[in-house]
């Protein structure tokens, strides 16, 4: 039987990516969709501005929308939350507290020490630390990370492990989708590049850290990684571009580099989970690859493309990343998590099973 989720902020960006992957999925069945109070009551159709070139699965166009509140999921096994921070902040500890597993792409809970960041490739483990919660308490939180950090932390997890990382610095060019649907005005970036994005440089600084680093029964232990971001929004509509230079603790050739990204499989290699790629990193070879428009969709969107790896004179080495921010780095992520939690039997317990 098909787990029954629910989608919160199902009427943005992030949520309509969402109920499109969600169409057909074979574990997943969509069952609510909730948004702010002047949609709630409305076909979907109606309520969501829809902006994606695939066509609204009907199964959705015709659902109402509820409101977001843990009453609106009753009979949901997960609810997948497309939330900004503030709504968040206050939603998804109650929607956990009334009995729900959540999976949310917002930033609200992200660093909470007792909160899995997830990266499932690179840190699937840290999902441990819920099997061993009282069996009362059927909710909790689970979160993806920024949508920079996920392709960061997906390039640097084989060289963390391969070579250890001491030091990162990247250079972000981050398309307009990631600023959803309330983002600059396209006056604002026509012919022209934003660098400042409120908040952003942090979330990579600190995510990066607790995703790569360990976990036990005392919470999530941080890598000893000094990083430094510098965020720009540019004129693309999806694929965030990062120029990344690492200190590593030994001093690998190119090659070893290169090997290492290219055998990386990840942690959740043979679980079948239907959104993982075959290959969670595509390294290309060509001098001036990846490139936003060309590379964005590897792996339907799920793949993380690493090119132009070289040495670094400064640190020891130097790569460009690319990721498919809104895919990726946001509802695919989201649903691969929610995946991941299925596998291991942490969604058995929600209040729909």
């Amino acid at each position: 039987m098909a787990y029954r989720v629910g989608i919160a902020g199902a009427t943005g960006l992030v949520g309509q990516r969402l109920v499109a992957r969600l169409s057909g999925h074979p574990w997943f069945e969509l069952a609510a969709l909730g948004a702010s109070e002047r949609s709630a009551g409305r076909p979907y159709r109606e309520a969501a501005r829809w902006l994606l070139s695939d066509p609204l699965p009907p199964e959705a166009g015709e659902r109402l929308v509820v409101g977001c509140a843990p009453g609106d999921f009753s009979g949901c096994d997960v609810v997948l939350s497309a939330l900004d921070a503030t709504a968040g902040r206050l939603l998804e500890p109650a929607l956990a507290r009334a009995g729900l597993p959540v999976v949310s792409n917002s930033s609200a809970m992200r660093m909470d020490p007792g909160v899995p960041l997830l990266v499932p490739e690179v840190n699937a483990a840290h999902v441990d630390r819920l099997l061993s919660r009282p069996a009362a308490e059927r909710g909790f939180v689970v979160t993806n990370p920024n949508c920079s950090v996920t392709g960061l932390a997906m390039a640097l997890a084989p060289l963390h492990r391969a070579f250890g990382v001491r030091r990162v610095v990247v250079a972000t060019l981050q398309a307009v989708s990631g600023a959803g649907l309330d983002g600059p005005r396209a006056i604002e970036l026509l012919d022209n590049v934003i660098p400042y994005i409120a908040g952003e440089e942090e979330k990579i600084e600190t995510e990066l850290r607790k995703i790569l680093g360990g976990a036990d029964e005392r919470g999530f232990l941080p890598a000893a990684i000094d990083v430094a971001a510098h965020c720009h929004r540019v004129n693309t509509v999806d694929g965030h571009l990062e120029a990344i230079s690492v200190e590593l603790d030994r001093r690998p050739s190119v090659e070893d580099v290169v090997a290492a990204l290219e055998e990386f499989t990840g942690d959740v290699r043979g679980l079948g989970l239907p959104s993982a790629p075959e290959a969670p990193i595509v390294v290309r070879r060509e001098v001036d690859r990846p490139q936003t428009r060309l590379d964005r969709d590897a792996g339907g969107g799920m793949s993380v493309v690493v090119g132009r790896v070289r040495p670094c004179p400064v640190l020891t080495v130097r790569l460009v990343v690319l990721s498919h921010n809104t895919v990726r780095g946001a509802a695919g992520g989201a649903l691969l998590n929610a995946e991941l939690l299925a596998a291991r039997g942490l969604l058995g317990r929600g209040t729909g099973a």
